[in-house]
């Protein structure tokens, strides 16, 4: 596997294999890579000849007093599992490569349909920055594939629309959520939790589910399941922001008559600000 922090090098070395007939697939990451992580380096695997793993903690997305400065960062570890599973390259980028005019210079990509709600109404910004950088990264690597996890479903909407508004011409492709065996979406963010809220952390995706089960039954309206879920968290020691019923394609406000719909839910537990959803097709 070889390391790059420079465009310029790691263009090189596309290129020669672009030359060869490789199509070349991407996995964006922030890093202290987990199982879930590699089941998407997995599939770019069946998807491209070439598989490019970047490792780049963004300032962008995160928002004054957020964990940016305390976020794991566990870099040869990371490089030892992507060798494992024989990634071709990983690129880890200095903050001064991806922003070479500083982070007040940099152009920004908005998008406020798809930003500004859900879990951009506590976290303003953060899918500016995610947008932002994912556009600078397929423009440094040109990918014929990039994949990302639904566990992020706000935002793998965001850079579908972004690929697309863009014309830009790498398919994006969204891996299912993965997950522990307690039904506990895997994320970085998960080892904030102490044992005793790690063992109640899978009652996330219960509330998700149990959410879907009254919408299959029928006779109560979205408004009342999603309610219901809120207090079940609450009751079970989250503190939630959200749980609602969308349409999976725009997350405009659910018709329950139309499919498919996504039921998504972001709730903190301790240190751990948690999010999950639900496909319900």
């Amino acid at each position: 596997m070889q390391a790059f922090s420079r465009v310029e090098a790691l263009r090189a070395q596309l290129a020669a294999w672009r030359r060869e007939g490789a199509r070349i697939a991407l996995v964006p990451t922030m890093g202290n890579l987990h199982e879930g992580h590699l089941e998407l380096v997995r599939q770019a695997a069946r998807e491209a000849e070439r598989v490019v793993v970047s490792i780049f903690v963004n300032p962008t997305q995160f928002a004054p007093g957020e964990d940016f400065a305390s976020y794991p960062r566990t870099p040869d570890a990371d490089r030892q599992a992507l060798a494992r599973e024989g990634v071709d390259a990983v690129f880890l980028p200095v903050e001064a490569e991806v922003y070479p005019l500083g982070r007040a210079a940099a152009t920004r990509v908005s998008i406020p349909a798809l930003m500004d709600d859900l879990c951009g109404r506590s976290r303003p910004g953060h899918f500016e920055g995610v947008a932002t950088v994912v556009l600078r990264l397929l423009n440094m690597v040109g990918p014929d594939v990039a994949v990302f996890g639904q566990k992020d479903y706000q935002q793998q909407l965001v850079i579908r629309h972004l690929v697309r508004d863009l014309n830009i011409p790498t398919r994006i492709l969204v891996a299912p959520t993965s997950r522990e065996d307690d039904g506990l979406a895997r994320s970085s963010r998960n080892q904030y939790l102490e044992p005793a809220e790690r063992a109640q952390a899978p009652a996330l995706y219960a509330a998700l589910r149990a959410v879907a089960d009254g919408l299959a039954e029928g006779g109560r309206s979205p408004a009342s399941l999603c309610a219901a879920a809120v207090a079940t968290l609450r009751d079970a020691g989250f503190e939630p922001e959200y749980v609602e019923l969308r349409d999976a394609a725009t997350l405009a406000p659910a018709d329950p008559a139309r499919r498919p719909l996504v039921v998504l839910a972001a709730a903190r537990l301790g240190r751990a600000r948690l999010i999950d959803n639900l496909l319900i097709a």
